[in-house]
């Protein structure tokens, strides 16, 4: 198999995830270096990788650059991303620079492999909670046409990286050591608490915030239906790994819990867990680390027809961000668009 010489912009939460994801699936790499804002050494799983500072002479002979991002993170790929694509390489955007902008395709593979055909060398992979509920509706999709969707997202602190995460961590502590709970990251305390504010409020969409909006338009985009009626609110919740959604979906015909079961278990990258009767559905803890998105609890909406109720957990980081990205350059080099 040909070997690919890799650059990877940011070295976070989501881009260490990379590092590891591109050698668990042992991703043809000739040569690699790590991009960030500042020279250092840092040490990913069992290795210690030097860092490279970031500038344009670094994408000089570079296959594929990926763009880690983080949620909300905006600047790299806009500072980078198409001058390394005038360099030959072909770029995989996680941050949200360039998901909506029409020259580029928005992409998870096992949705919507033929938009990368209309790729102009630059690709973005969509936000983290958007890929969870794309995955699950679009096999229902295709058996029955949806016609509008409310879905209710509790995201876990990861999605805002390291610092969120360490202060979750930090306000734990102190409410169990008694001490003063401090917040820096944050609007309010995250710890034994949750709030609905994820991004900035907006002006196309007035009362949502930014995640909300990207939920309703990134679907809307990824599904080829620019005018599906979805509506989306967006929790923050005390949750370190994986985003869970509760979807209320109606179709445009009758599909019955059982048939929706048949059709997710046989879906690429889903597993069902759903027997209620015995407590079992999925939950964060125990779908953190793991790269397939999980559905549970699909029931008849009795309250309207052709409707039903899905709870879809996936870990944000893996399949939301740092897998899907690889995943886009796997299924690029399978499809012979990047040589």
């Amino acid at each position: 198999m040909k070997k690919f010489n890799v650059a990877l912009v940011g070295v976070g939460v989501v881009g260490a995830e990379i590092v590891k994801i591109l050698r668990e699936r042992n991703f043809p790499i000739r040569e690699m270096k790590i991009l960030a804002t500042r020279a250092r050494t840092e040490k990913i799983g069992d290795h210690q990788y030097e860092i490279e500072p970031a500038k344009i002479e670094s994408f000089q002979d570079i296959d594929i650059a990926f763009f880690a991002g983080t949620e909300g993170a905006k600047g790299a790929s806009r500072q980078f991303g198409w001058q390394a694509v005038e360099k030959g390489a072909i770029v995989i955007d996680n941050g949200d620079d360039y998901r909506l902008d029409s020259r580029v395709p928005l992409v998870i593979p096992e949705v919507n492999p033929h938009h990368l055909k209309e790729h102009p060398g630059f690709v973005s992979s969509p936000n983290c909670s958007t890929i969870q509920l794309v995955m699950a509706l679009a096999p229902l999709h295709q058996r029955a046409k949806i016609k509008r969707v409310i879905v209710s997202s509790y995201q876990s602190v990861s999605g805002t990286g390291r610092a969120a995460i360490d202060e979750l961590q930090s306000q734990t502590r102190a409410i169990v050591e008694g001490k003063e709970v401090l917040r820096e990251v944050y609007p309010h305390q995250i710890a034994l608490n949750l709030f609905p504010e994820i991004g900035s409020l907006t002006d196309e969409f007035p009362g949502y915030y930014g995640e909300e909006v990207k939920t309703v338009k990134e679907t809307r985009k990824i599904l080829d239906e620019p005018h599906l009626a979805i509506s989306a609110t967006c929790v923050r919740v005390p949750v370190i790994f994986a985003h869970s959604e509760a979807v209320n979906v109606q179709f445009e015909e009758k599909l019955s819990p059982r048939e929706a079961r048949e059709i997710l278990n046989s879906s690429p990258g889903i597993k069902v867990i759903d027997q209620p009767e015995k407590s079992l559905y999925p939950t964060p803890v125990e779908v953190a680390r793991k790269d397939d998105v999980y559905v549970g609890r699909i029931r008849e909406d009795s309250s309207i027809p052709n409707c039903l109720n899905l709870w879809i957990v996936g870990d944000n980081i893996r399949k939301g961000a740092a897998l899907n990205t690889v995943q886009i350059a796997e299924e690029m080099i399978k499809q012979g668009l990047i040589s």
